[in-house]
């Protein structure tokens, strides 16, 4: 790609930004941390495009000291000169006028990510202050803005051997609910971009923290594996039964890249990208993919195992996926996307190309690996065996699932209203929490299910123990849904999904997290469409009550006791603390007030910005793997010394 080619002649100007400020969720999702977050990814799919164009190789993210955040490339940098149609510098059409951008000039950019150059011109409007600089020309140039609005023509500031663009960008308080951000959320979404594009150096620095040399936070993920890479960082918490198999065709009119790895899990595991933005609803590349994998393992199988072990059970497509963990990725120059989110791929000339690379390449590795090959068949019967046992205890669920409300678990205390908008189930660890709830709830729209104990550990069961499982079974029955279908033994019907608020209610302690934990984990891997959809949420229940006289007050962490005790009584004294160990030790009063009742309640909702992320946190938490679940524990727990 020449650098002549990338000019002010490549941008092209499709609409005006009126809308943007008005109605900022049309374009980043919403106002809160998620689009808050969505304003880096943006400003860095840019650089990304950069790299994929094949002119950078390095990106650099800071979190400075005010949440203000830089991004910077060593790319071409944004072209300066003046754009013919709208009489202004290139680098201000980017930045001021929506839909404007390289990406719609197939000469500029083959395949990009991000909003299609809807991106950065959204993350100016909705910044109180952005700063760009651009290093092209032998020359830095230079232009500010805030909300949206140029401040000054764009203007030369200095000489320079570099080139690049550099953005610097303070998200505006009067459009965002929250405007601090989360390290942890652009580091995991930093090293994913750079498992999916290999050979790119991508760098994180926090400013707002330093370590106990005085240095800044930072990162640094750079990867030459590229999916192969990924896959092993993904199943890094689980046993693997063989090799990573890595296929990859990088020419052609569409370029795919596959990575696939069987373990001892019972889950599937296969996230799906197309052009870096990953498509959690798939679409056709992964139709593709599954289509090849079941093809070519079946005829395989047809043709070397011994008909009499293939005759003991039928299999089908869902068996040859069980264990498996794989990454499709694959560029498309003008990709389709299927509703609004960007999250499922439309291009059917997808699936035949993703089919025929996946089919080509599986088929010499079965061949050329008869071992791995007889032990990948080993794991599909027994998964066949499995979902065979799962579909006799799927039934008994299913015979039980309410038809007109009849046939409800009979722990189960419902609501009045049959409005599943406005109804919320509880789901409550023990009976005697239970019974508190029972007493203290509204009955017309909240419904209480306590659990007895700890559920069952999903991650380390069969389908067939999961089904079989009472408090699992409960579960399903209670909310309505009904699951499988001969496709897929998990897939979940939500048609007559009784409550739209699924709270999980625990103790506040150690056994509290655990339990609620494993309860989403539960939610995660056989329910996912209801996180997706917003229904899954966690009560949060204090952990103190003080009193001091006639006054009292609830505290729901340590440093809230500690500023609660002061404001009581500045030394501290004759302040009287109840720490409650369970739900049970409140009265049913209390625990309406500061836990039930909709108008002082705190309600996490559970959502998944990062499935690959979720997928790895779940199987270290919930897996046999003990040190790295030990090492998260410690860095993360927040309830380390409440039971000392």
């Amino acid at each position: 790609m020449s650098e002549q080619k990338y000019t002010a002649d490549s941008i092209q100007s499709l609409e005006g930004m009126e809308h943007v400020r008005l109605r900022p969720s049309m374009y980043i999702g919403d106002i809160g941390v998620r689009g808050l977050h969505h304003l880096v990814y943006e400003v860095v799919d840019n650089s990304i495009d950069e790299a994929l164009a094949g002119h950078c190789d390095r990106i650099d993210v800071i979190i400075h000291e005010n949440n203000s955040i830089t991004v910077k490339d060593n790319g071409r940098g944004i072209p300066v000169d003046i754009h013919k149609k709208e009489g202004k510098s290139a680098l201000e059409v980017v930045m001021t006028k929506i839909g404007a951008g390289g990406k719609f000039d197939k000469d500029s950019y083959k395949v990009s990510g991000g909003l299609h150059g809807v991106g950065v011109s959204c993350v100016n409007a909705l910044s109180s202050s952005l700063m760009a600089t651009v290093y092209r020309n032998n020359t830095i140039y230079r232009q500010e803005y805030s909300r949206g609005k140029a401040l000054y023509p764009i203007k030369e500031i200095g000489s320079t051997e570099k080139r690049g663009t550099e953005v610097t960008f303070l998200p505006d308080d009067t459009i965002f609910n929250e405007t601090v951000y989360n390290y942890e959320t652009l580091s995991n979404r930093l090293r994913e971009l750079s498992f999916l594009n290999k050979g790119v150096r991508i760098c994180i620095t926090d400013e707002r923290v330093k370590d106990e040399n005085g240095e800044f936070l930072s990162e640094s993920f750079h990867s030459d594996g590229g999916l192969k890479e990924f896959v092993l960082f993904i199943d890094n918490n689980r046993e693997p039964i063989m090799d990573v198999i890595h296929m990859e065709v990088p020419d052609g009119e569409i370029p795919v890249e596959v990575a696939m790895r069987y373990n001892t899990s019972y889950s599937e595991n296969i996230h799906s990208y197309v052009n870096n933005i990953n498509t959690h609803e798939g679409g056709t590349h992964l139709a593709g993919f599954r289509r090849a994998l079941t093809r070519t393992l079946k005829k395989y199988a047809d043709e070397n195992i011994p008909t009499k072990e293939k005759d003991k059970v039928d299999i089908t497509g869902d068996d040859f996926r069980e264990g498996l963990t794989a990454v499709v990725s694959v560029k498309v120059m003008e990709p389709q996307f299927e509703g609004q989110t960007k999250t499922k791929l439309g291009n059917s000339e997808v699936s035949g190309a993703v089919d025929k690379v996946v089919g080509e390449m599986l088929t010499n590795f079965l061949e050329e690996n008869p071992a791995q090959a007889k032990i990948i068949f080993e794991k599909v019967l027994l998964a066949a065996k499995a979902r065979q046992a799962a579909k006799k205890a799927r039934e008994m669920v299913q015979r039980k699932t309410p038809m007109g409300g009849s046939g409800l678990p009979g722990k189960l205390a419902d609501c009045s209203s049959s409005n599943p908008e406005e109804c919320e189930i509880y789901l409550v660890e023990g009976d005697s929490a239970g019974g508190t709830a029972k007493q203290g709830r509204d009955r017309h729209f909240q419904a209480i299910m306590p659990l007895r104990g700890k559920i069952l550990n999903v991650e380390k069961a069969m389908l067939h123990k999961v089904f079989e499982n009472e408090e699992i079974r409960n579960i399903y029955t209670a909310l309505g849904v009904s699951v499988g279908t001969e496709e897929d033994a998990k897939a979940l019907n939500l048609a007559k999904l009784r409550y739209h608020k699924i709270i999980i209610m625990c103790d506040a302690d150690i056994d509290g997290a655990h339990i609620s934990t494993l309860i989403m984990t539960f939610f995660f891997r056989y329910m996912k469409e209801l996180i997706e959809n917003g229904y899954l949420y966690i009560a949060t229940p204090p952990l103190y009550l003080l009193k001091k006289g006639s006054k009292q007050q609830y505290a729901w962490n340590e440093k809230e006791r500690e500023r609660i005790t002061q404001e009581m009584s500045t030394d501290g004294k004759g302040v009287a603390v109840q720490r409650y160990k369970g739900l049970g030790e409140m009265n049913a009063e209390q625990l309406w007030d500061t836990t039930m009742n909709p108008e002082f309640r705190t309600l996490r909702q559970v959502t998944i910005d990062n499935a690959v992320e979720a997928d790895r946190i779940f199987s270290m938490l919930m897996g046999d793997e003990v040190p790295p679940r030990r090492e998260f524990i410690e860095k993360n727990a927040v309830y380390a010394n409440i039971d000392a």
